[in-house]
């Protein structure tokens, strides 16, 4: 019979938890009434023993809290618990190790061959599922694979006592599991096995599978025959001990894998939903099918362009909100924070350090990591281009996880992989006045929980929409196979590897290119600074940004198609300033504000390359013939082809010329007689307009030589 203090506390805390129990009925588990029953718990902990006490008591089971009595021992209760509950400092063997009671149990049950004893597994859940959360602190409480600390358990109860869910499971036969085992140790262990099992089963069932690798694969990682290799090497370059190598590859491993929790996950949404209603006017997703039709069974690698710290929880936001599966992201690990690092390794961030060189042994753990999250079908994001842009335009790629990437592929490819390029683009972007500062010469500041805390005061801010754009996929397989097409018998390796990775970084940083989208802020910034002292009358201005508009495609716009709104939008986030003249409103821009301007200016630039370039020739040279075109633009391109990180090859050229003097004339902007192209006349408003779309790369342009 349960103490007079376990009564007390069972009443009060059943003042607060509803019980909601799994089956309705106890008729459907099967106990036998004639045999003795015990309950196992996963954990020891007094809250879980509490509710089995009221549990069994409303099923009408057998009660827990008095003693049991099996083939003549007499146990104090008819309970036991698994895994003992926290304690400081426990070992691992605490945690799996087996239980006393139930180890006795074995031992009675051995000495009298005609006893048995059935073994109900009792699933006690604090909360629903995390998906069905609606507040932060009860996502981030609800139950998951990570083992909790007492504040967090009874913070758990707290919020979800309300909402507790108690599982009976089908009774076990303890005869029946020992019946090929005689030795009472090794049967307490395969009893053990059993229940794990059991355990790991229900929860899989109710809040989903562990994929927790930290807790899950290091092991695992560290047994793989390239770290076993890299840890002798080390071991041997260092003269130390085989296990002091083995101890410091494990400290990498742990330092870099994730802790993916479907708490974290959830609780993400609910923030970011709560903080972009907060920070901007919405996200626009646009080709969200593309990652439809990427055929389940196929491991994918997101490679978005860096503009914010805001990209990596954007694209994880926008694909679990999509349904799909969120990416374990590489990270920098100056961003593994105290607290901060925790919350986003159960967001899916692994975390990597800058630079690899002089420490092979983690490089070697990295890369093991890297490929088994591949192998596995984890999808997995990166930034190609390394650290976010400071100007704007996309940054020549870095080929270093790319290789590992590859590399793993070429290793292992039974699962087809493919990359899926993702431009993300701001109005307005929160970093802003600190990249201005840093082009001028200031130090870069490391992150820190001071830093993290001072940009609390951008909430007062507004940044107008965010958009996402998900660019063509590119399935490793087929590049490799148009490459390089005995790549499966005869792996490329070397340097012909090397040239395969730099071939295929230039081909998925054109196709980020090509994914950009045109805001309002982008075609203010465009107009606004090709005019000499950054001022221009409001409508001529807006007059000019809907030429700009015209000169792409609906693909790539995301901008009003009226000029007059997309300078509003400008004004509403600050970017601009409306004066008021004698001769009427004119929009400009201070120091401060051009810098800004050219970094939206910048992300996409590449896609007026063409119009720019026939503008300034037809400026320059008066008439161009359509013979004279080809030549002339690839002398004025091949120097901006990286710098710009031009989407279009060669075979494309043709047709985006056609298609960029087509849009030029439809504007009137160039005339055509017979087959010379001309500005129209010097005194018509569309050459003004000529010359102002001219003056768009004038500041790439003056170190040029003059075409022939």
């Amino acid at each position: 019979m349960a103490s007079g203090p376990l009564r007390l506390a069972r009443r009060l805390l059943h003042l607060w938890v509803r019980l909601r129990l799994f089956p309705e009925h106890a008729a459907a588990l099967g106990i036998d009434p004639a045999r003795p029953v015990c309950y196992v718990l996963f954990e020891d902990w007094l809250s879980d023993r509490l509710v089995l006490h009221e549990a069994v008591a409303r099923a009408g089971l057998p009660p827990a809290d008095r003693p049991l009595e099996v083939a003549g021992c007499r146990l104090a209760s008819a309970e036991f618990a698994l895994s003992p509950g926290w304690r400081p400092f426990r070992r691992a063997r605490a945690l799996y190790g087996s239980p006393a009671r139930l180890a006795r149990l074995i031992a009675c049950l051995a000495a009298d061959p005609a006893a048995d004893v059935q073994i109900v597994p009792v699933t006690v859940l604090w909360g629903r599922a995390p998906r069905q959360q609606d507040g932060v602190l009860r996502a981030l409480l609800a139950e998951s694979w990570q083992r909790r600390q007492p504040l967090g358990h009874w913070l758990a109860v707290l919020l979800h006592g309300r909402q507790t869910h108690v599982h009976f499971g089908v009774p076990y036969s303890l005869r029946a599991l020992l019946t090929d085992i005689a030795e009472p140790t090794r049967a307490t262990k395969k009893a053990v096995r059993v229940l794990r099992a059991h355990f790991r089963l229900q929860r899989e069932r109710f809040i989903g599978p562990d994929i927790s690798h930290r807790h899950t694969q290091v092991e695992a990682l560290l047994a793989t025959p390239m770290v076993r290799a890299a840890i002798e090497a080390e071991a041997a370059q260092h003269g130390i001990l085989l296990d002091a190598a083995r101890a410091r590859a494990r400290r990498h491993a742990v330092a870099i894998a994730s802790d993916f929790s479907y708490a974290v996950t959830r609780a993400g949404e609910i923030f970011l939903t709560w903080l972009w209603t907060r920070l901007f006017d919405g996200v626009e997703v646009r080709n969200l099918d593309v990652l439809l039709r990427v055929a389940p069974g196929q491991s994918v690698v997101y490679l978005p362009c860096h503009r914010s710290h805001v990209d990596y929880l954007l694209m994880s936001y926008v694909i679990y909100r999509a349904g799909l599966v969120p990416p374990h992201i590489a990270a920098g690990d100056n961003l593994d924070l105290p607290v901060l690092g925790r919350i986003l390794r159960g967001g899916g961030a692994f975390f990597l350090r800058r630079s690899f060189k002089g420490d092979p042994l983690y490089a070697t753990v990295f890369a093991e990591y890297l490929h088994y999250l591949l192998a596995q079908g984890f999808p997995v994001e990166y930034f190609i281009e390394g650290g976010r842009s400071r100007d704007g335009r996309l940054l020549p790629p870095k080929a270093g996880l790319l290789a590992m990437t590859i590399q793993s592929f070429l290793r292992w490819h039974e699962r087809p992989l493919v990359f899926v390029p993702v431009y993300l683009g701001y109005e307005k972007l929160p970093e802003g006045p600190s990249f201005v500062a840093e082009l001028a010469g200031r130090p870069k500041r490391r992150e820190s929980w001071l830093g993290l805390l001072s940009s609390l005061r951008l909430l007062r801010r507004h940044f107008g929409r965010v958009y996402v754009n998900f660019g063509a996929p590119l399935p490793l397989s087929d590049w490799l196979d148009a490459q390089r097409p005995d790549w499966r018998v005869a792996p490329p390796t070397g340097e012909a590897q090397r040239a395969l990775v730099a071939a295929i970084a230039t081909e998925l940083s054109g196709r980020i290119g090509a994914a950009a989208l045109v805001n309002p802020v982008n075609l203010v910034a465009l107009a606004l600074l090709a005019t000499p002292e950054v001022s221009a009358e409001e409508s001529v201005l807006a007059r000019q940004i809907e030429h700009l508009a015209a000169l792409v495609a609906d693909a790539h716009l995301a901008a009003p198609s009226r000029g007059e709104d997309c300078i509003a939008t400008a004004l509403r986030l600050a970017a601009v300033r409306r004066s008021e003249t004698a001769d009427g409103a004119r929009i400009v821009a201070d120091a401060m504000e051009a810098a800004l301007l050219a970094y939206f200016r910048n992300n996409v630039l590449h896609l007026f390359v063409l119009p720019a370039l026939i503008a300034r020739l037809l400026i320059d040279r008066g008439a161009f013939a359509d013979s004279r075109w080809p030549a002339a633009l690839e002398a004025m391109l091949a120097p901006l082809r990286d710098r710009l990180c031009w989407h279009l090859s060669d075979a494309n050229l043709p047709a985006a010329l056609e298609d960029s003097l087509a849009r030029l004339a439809a504007r009137g902007l160039i005339e055509r007689e017979d087959d010379v192209w001309h500005p129209p006349a010097r005194e018509a408003p569309a050459y003004a307009a000529l010359g102002w779309l001219a003056n768009i790369l004038a500041p790439e342009l003056r170190a040029l030589p003059e075409p022939h």
